[in-house]
């Protein structure tokens, strides 16, 4: 197999950022964002217009890769995701006074008294 002669760089973490901000993170460390479909539209196309978010990115960020090779990402638009957590219709969202009172502490004694003796 020959060796590429391109500068190894490091995948930075994107996920979590909106697409623009991503793309310019992954830009300014050498390497290009993509779709997971290589015969589809590019990642630009599908994430815009409008405000997308990165959901997952391959490889994982602090991978070595060669400059300016692809790090596949999912991206979503915002207010669209589905929320997998599951909510009882009788719960309701903390009030302010929840909030402003602090919890009570609960203290957990780990010395060892048979060491004192």
């Amino acid at each position: 197999m020959v060796d590429r002669f391109a500068l190894r760089v490091t995948v930075p973490d994107v996920v979590g950022m909106p697409f623009h901000i991503g793309r310019d993170v992954a830009g300014a460390a050498g390497v290009a964002l993509a779709g997971r479909d290589p015969d589809g539209p590019p990642i630009a196309a599908l994430a815009w217009p409008g405000l997308f978010y990165i959901t997952a990115q391959h490889p994982p960020a602090g991978t070595r890769v060669y400059e300016w090779d692809s790090v596949v990402v999912d991206v979503v638009e915002h207010g669209s995701a589905e929320s997998t957590a599951h909510r009882r219709p009788d719960d309701r969202p903390p009030g302010l006074p929840e909030h402003a009172e602090p919890g009570r502490d609960q203290v957990i004694d780990l010395t060892d008294d048979a060491a004192e003796r």
